[in-house]
């Protein structure tokens, strides 16, 4: 199918940068991820690059499990998404504000509101990235000893985003008459009770404010797990990926779009859009002092700490003989599947230690990174793009701002050289900068 020829960008900030020990450069602000003016800094630049999107992750958790661990990373100290973009929508004009909320531990009537009410605020710019909790500790903040298991989580997701897009259709656009003369406000004929009972939730409905301006947030989804990836195929309008190999992308991208077709979507209303961690230098060597500066800052506790984390807590590395091969196998992970997949899956394919692997690890996370000039990060995007590996990017700079900052002034303008990325917004709402269609109401439709 065609599509045009210039990919997407979003952008996915972490306070300090995606690197652990981002915090400890410099250049960043130690206390970013409670500084508005900071990421107003970030987003400024963001927008200023015409990025569609800026993308905040989030856990309603601390996610480490040991002290050692927690008292050198910076991320338990940051603002909550929701709140956080409502307040850079009054900062920005253009640029999407994407934020991650769990379907694990919300309720739906409160997220519909609440995602319904940063797009109004934004005029249009709200998303949601839709994820189902992986982490053990968010059960215990719930009053719940353990996680569901795996796919109790996605069967329980599905039905909250059809009820959270029931919710966002109850009142038909032109309900709201606000009509003095009259005094009529609202039309009740386009009201639409939801009155929904399934197997985890019950939920009347109405909701109370009106329908969103994009009629539906653009919906987000990082599903690659075999549940995920029909989840994305089903409700993602754009799909967040870990995809650190050209390979692994193409056949995650075709495997993707045809399971959405099959479902009757059409290959432009499925974004797939990988991570990518760019470390750029005006010469190679420069892109790789950078990166062993951050290696420098980076403590072995934390180390451990997050590979045991990514590889779903079966390991036990502090106790391991770091030297030997990684295993085949590892037993399965109750959590985050789709990650401890991957990972091991490339652990095997590079013969890797665990030595190898918690460096790689540490430095990526599991993400695409280039570690480059502007000309070779961009040769990697490109190619990715026009091999229909990816849609486009969501750029992780591992330090903020100068990570970013790099991004924007080194490989944006070569990206637009090459034909390959704008140079303004082209519409006033995220999905029409995405080109994505406004969603029908379902109830008006079928009336």
């Amino acid at each position: 199918m065609q599509r045009n020829d210039e990919m997407k960008l979003g952008v996915f900030l972490v306070q300090a940068g995606f690197h652990e020990a981002a915090w400890r450069n410099p250049s960043v602000p130690a206390n970013g991820g409670v500084d508005i003016d900071h990421y107003a800094h970030l987003a400024a630049l963001a927008e200023g690059a015409a990025f569609h999107f800026i993308f905040l992750a989030d856990s309603p958790s601390v996610l480490e499990r040991d002290h050692v661990h927690i008292a050198r990373v910076s991320r338990n100290d940051g603002f909550e998404p929701i709140t956080l973009l409502s307040a850079l929508s009054s900062l920005t004009q253009h640029i999407g504000m994407v934020a991650t909320a769990t379907t694990t531990y919300h309720q739906p009537y409160h997220l519909a509101r609440m995602l319904a009410s940063l797009d109004h605020l934004s005029r249009g710019r709200a998303a949601w990235n839709i994820v189902t909790s992986g982490i053990k500790f968010e059960a215990p903040n719930f009053g719940e000893n353990e996680l569901p298991d795996h796919d109790t989580r996605y069967a329980r997701a599905r039905e909250f985003v059809q009820v959270v897009k029931g919710l966002w259709d109850t009142w038909e656009d032109d309900a709201f008459l606000r009509d003095k003369q009259s005094g009529i406000f609202a039309d009740t004929t386009k009201l639409h009770l939801l009155n929904h009972r399934g197997s985890y939730l019950s939920v009347r409905g109405p909701l109370n404010i009106a329908r969103p301006p994009q009629g539906y947030p653009v919906l987000v989804q990082a599903g690659a797990s075999d549940a995920g990836r029909d989840f994305a195929a089903e409700f993602g309008e754009v799909v967040f990926t870990a995809a650190p190999s050209l390979e692994n992308s193409k056949r995650y991208y075709a495997t993707l779009k045809d399971k959405a077709r099959a479902l009757g979507r059409k290959d432009d209303q499925v974004l797939v859009m990988p991570g990518i961690v760019p470390i750029v230098g005006r010469t190679k060597k420069e892109a790789s002092e950078k990166l062993q500066k951050l290696q420098s800052y980076s403590h072995i506790d934390v180390q451990i700490g997050l590979a045991d984390r990514l590889l779903g807590f079966v390991t036990d590395l502090r106790s391991m003989d770091l030297d030997s091969l990684v295993p085949e196998t590892l037993p399965q992970t109750k959590f985050v599947q789709s990650y401890q997949n991957m990972l091991l899956d490339l652990a095997v394919r590079q013969k890797f230690t665990w030595r190898q692997l918690i460096k790689f690890i540490s430095d990526s996370k599991g993400q695409l990174m280039v570690v480059g000039t502007p000309d070779e990060v961009a040769d990697v995007m490109v190619g990715a793009f026009d091999q229909r590996a990816a849609d486009g990017f969501n750029v992780i700079p591992a330090t903020c701002p100068e990570g970013l900052q790099d991004f924007v002034e080194l490989v944006v303008p070569e990206l637009r050289r090459r034909g390959k990325f704008r140079s303004r917004y082209s519409g006033q709402t995220l999905r029409e900068n995405l080109g994505l269609k406004r969603p029908l109401n379902q109830f008006a439709h079928q009336l």
